[in-house]
C-alpha cells in the first residue's frame, strides 16, 4: 500500500499467513473443547484431518501417474510427500522408514501443532489424530491399513512421536496397492 505519507507495507510471506490459520485451528479447538468437551473437539478435529489426508493423497497419486506404488519403498516416498503436502517439513522434523517386517514407520521429532495447541492451553485434552491423518492418506492412496498405531508420542512427552503402518496386503506378499 502506498499513496502519500504512508509506509509500503510488505505483503504476508505465505508461512505467515498459514501460521494464523493455525493460530485460529488451535483456538478453535480450545474453543469446542470449552463449550464441549475436549471428546468433542478432538473427533471433529479427527474429521476434518481424515477428510484433507484423504484429499491429500489422491493429489499424491495423480502427481505420481495415477498408479499404485510398486513396492513399499515406493510407498513410504508418497508418505512422505503426503506430510509435506500437510506439514511442511518447515514446521516438522522427521521422516518414514520401511521396517525389516515392512511397516512402515512415521517418526516426528517436532510437530508444530502439537506446539500450537500447547500455546493454545489445549494439550491437557487433546488427542493427537496421527492416525486418524494415515488413514485418510492411505485411502488416499489406495491402500488399506491392518495396523495403523501410535508406538511413541510428543503429546506424550515422549521425544519423538513414532507410528506403525502395515498395508493390507502386506501378508499377501504383493506389493501395495497392486
Amino acid at each position: 500500500m502506498t499513496g502519500t505519507g504512508e509506509r509500503t507495507v510488505p505483503r504476508p510471506r505465505t508461512l505467515d499467513v498459514y501460521r494464523q490459520w493455525w493460530t485460529h485451528d488451535a483456538r478453535w479447538y480450545q474453543g469446542v473443547a470449552a463449550r464441549f468437551g475436549h471428546e468433542v473437539a478432538n473427533e471433529i478435529n479427527a474429521e476434518a484431518l481424515r477428510y484433507v489426508a484423504v484429499q491429500v493423497g489422491r493429489r499424491i497419486v495423480r502427481q505420481c501417474g495415477g498408479r499404485p506404488a510398486g513396492d513399499r519403498e515406493e510407498l513410504r516416498r508418497r508418505y512422505d510427500l503426503c506430510s509435506e503436502w500437510m506439514f511442511p517439513s518447515e514446521l516438522r522434523d522427521g521422516g518414514t522408514a520401511v521396517l525389516a517386517n515392512g511397516d512402515i514407520e512415521l517418526t516426528m521429532r517436532q510437530n508444530f501443532a502439537v506446539t500450537m495447541v500447547r500455546m493454545a492451553g489445549s494439550l491437557d485434552g487433546y488427542r493427537c489424530p496421527c492416525t486418524d491423518v494415515h488413514a485418510g492418506w492411505s485411502e488416499g492412496l489406495g491402500v488399506t491399513l491392518t495396523r495403523n498405531c501410535a508406538t511413541a508420542c510428543l503429546r506424550s512427552g515422549d521425544p519423538a512421536c513414532r507410528l506403525l503402518m502395515r498395508v493390507a496386503d502386506q501378508e499377501a506378499g504383493s506389493p501395495p496397492g497392486g
